[in-house]
C-alpha cells in the first residue's frame, strides 16, 4: 500500500505493481478535500479515471453521499456458478454453445434502446415478470414522486439482459479444469436513469446553497443525510441494487438452462444459486468501520470482509479470480473489481488493430470484429500485477480462464 497526501484526509492506494494516471490521482485528491470523508480514501489496484470519482475507489462518508461516486450503473457486479461440467465435456468447437447463450440472453443495444432493441426482451421473460412483481410497489412509489424516472418501457423488459460496454458472459475453466459460468451486468436502463437524475439533483442542491463554488469538482456534488432528497435517493438506489442482483440471477438461470439442455447426461442443480457468488461492485450501503457507522461507496470495488467470496475478472483474453476476503481494515474491507482500464476506449481503438485483438483472444470463442476493439485485452491493466498488488486484501481460491466470451 502507498500513502499519498490528500487535502483533508490521506489517500491509501494498493498500487505497488501497477500505474496510476495523473488524472485519476487528481480525482482522488479532489475527493479527499470533501469535508465529510471519513478516515481516508482507499484506491484499489484497478484504479483509473472515472466520471465523478475514480473507478476503483472506496469512499467512506459521514452524513452525506456523492451520487456521481456511486455512478449510473448502480448495482453493477458479477455472478459466478461452478457447474458439474469438466473441460473434457466441452466440444472442440464452442460456437454452438456461444450462439445458444446469445439467443437466450438479450445483449447489446439497437434503436437507441427503443422499439425492437435487441438488448431487451420484446415480451417480458416469465422470471423477470415474477421478480419485478415483487419489486413493483416500491418502484411505483418512486416514479410517482419522480415521474421523470419512468422509462418508455417497463423496466422488467431488461430483467435478464446483459447490456453493452464491458458487460459480459463467460464460460471458464478453473485450475482443476472444472467449468464455471461467470457474468457481469447491472441495473440496466432504469439504474442509469436513477443515477443520472440524482446526480443532477445533487448539483442543484449545491447551487441552491451556493456550495458549487467551493468544491473542486462539480461532479462531487453531494446529498446531505436526513434531507428528503437524500432519503429518496437511498430508496431509489437500494431498489436499483435489488434490480441488478435479480437481473444477474435470471441471466444465470437461462444460461444454466442452455447448458442443461446441451449436456443432458449431467445434473445441474438449480439450488446452487443459493451458494452462487453474486456481488455488487458499484453501490453504496451503511457499514461499520473503525468503530463508526458510515456510508460506504464502492465505485468499482468488491466487498472483501474476512471470508467474503468475491469475483475479480480480467479482460476478455485474461485470467479471472474467485477470491476470499481477508477483512483488511485499511481498505474498508474491499478489493478490486477487475483489472481496470489502462487507457480510454477511443485510445484503444486508435492504438490496436483487429489483428492485434484476434491474437490476444486466441483460443477464446468470442467476437473478433472492429466494434469490440475498445474491449481488447491490451486496453486493460495486467491482471497478475493487479492481484499481486492486493495480496493483503484477498486470497485466490480459483483461477479461471475463459473459453467463451459474450460481449454486449
Amino acid at each position: 500500500m502507498r500513502v499519498f497526501e490528500g487535502k483533508n484526509v490521506p489517500i491509501k492506494a494498493w498500487i505497488d505493481y501497477v500505474d496510476i494516471e495523473d488524472q485519476a490521482l487528481q480525482q482522488l485528491v479532489n475527493l479527499s478535500s470533501m469535508p465529510f470523508i471519513y478516515k481516508h480514501v482507499a484506491a484499489m489496484p484497478d484504479v483509473h479515471w472515472g466520471m465523478g470519482a475514480t473507478i476503483g475507489s472506496v469512499i467512506a462518508t459521514e452524513k452525506a453521499i456523492i451520487p456521481a461516486a456511486v455512478g449510473v450503473d448502480i448495482g453493477c457486479g458479477m455472478m459466478a456458478v461452478k457447474t458439474p461440467l469438466n473441460a473434457n465435456d466441452l466440444p472442440d468447437n464452442l460456437f454452438d454453445i456461444r450462439s445458444k447463450i446469445e439467443a437466450a440472453v438479450p445483449h447489446g443495444r439497437t434503436n437507441q434502446g427503443g422499439d425492437g432493441d435487441r438488448g431487451a426482451w420484446h415480451n417480458i421473460h416469465p422470471l423477470g415478470e415474477l421478480s419485478f412483481l415483487l419489486m413493483k410497489e416500491e418502484y411505483e412509489s418512486i416514479i410517482e414522486k419522480y415521474p421523470l424516472l419512468k422509462p418508455k418501457k417497463n423496466p422488467a423488459h431488461h430483467l435478464g439482459t446483459l447490456g453493452t460496454g464491458n458487460h459480459f458472459i463467460e464460460i471458464c475453466l478453473d485450475q482443476n479444469q472444472d467449468v464455471w459460468v461467470m457474468l457481469h451486468s447491472g441495473s440496466r436502463g432504469i439504474g442509469n436513469k436513477i443515477g443520472v437524475f440524482f446526480i443532477s439533483k445533487a448539483k442543484e442542491e449545491m447551487q441552491k446553497y451556493y456550495i458549487d463554488k467551493h468544491i473542486s469538482d462539480i461532479d462531487l456534488s453531494y446529498l446531505v443525510e436526513h434531507t428528503e432528497i437524500f432519503d429518496d435517493y437511498i430508496k431509489a438506489v437500494n431498489w436499483a441494487q435489488k434490480f441488478a442482483f435479480e437481473n444477474r440471477v435470471i441471466m444465470m438461470s437461462n444460461i444454466i438452462g442452455i447448458l442443461s439442455e446441451s449436456f443432458p447426461d449431467k445434473i445441474f442443480e438449480y439450488h446452487t444459486f443459493e451458494t452462487a457468488i453474486n456481488c455488487h461492485h458499484n453501490y453504496v450501503e451503511k457499514e461499520r468501520h473503525f468503530g463508526k457507522n458510515v456510508w460506504l461507496t464502492r465505485k468499482g470495488a468488491v466487498r472483501a470482509r474476512k471470508d467474503d467470496l468475491g469475483i475479480i475478472p480480467g479482460s476478455m483474453g485474461a485470467k479471472s479470480f474467485i477470491v476470499r476476503g481477508k477483512g483488511n481494515l485499511e481498505s474498508f474491507h474491499s478489493c478490486s473489481h477487475g483489472a481496470g482500464r489502462s487507457m480510454g476506449r477511443n485510445e484503444a481503438k486508435k492504438r490496436f488493430t483487429l489483428e492485434d485483438h484476434i491474437k490476444a483472444t486466441e483460443g477464446v470463442e468470442c467476437r473478433k470484429d472492429q466494434d469490440v476493439i475498445d474491449e481488447t485485452p491490451m486496453a486493460y491493466k495486467d491482471i497478475d500485477n493487479v492481484m499481486k498488488s492486493q495480496e493483503d486484501l484477498v486470497d485466490i481460491i480459483y483461477t479461471l480462464k475463459q473459453v467463451v466470451c459474450i460481449k454486449g
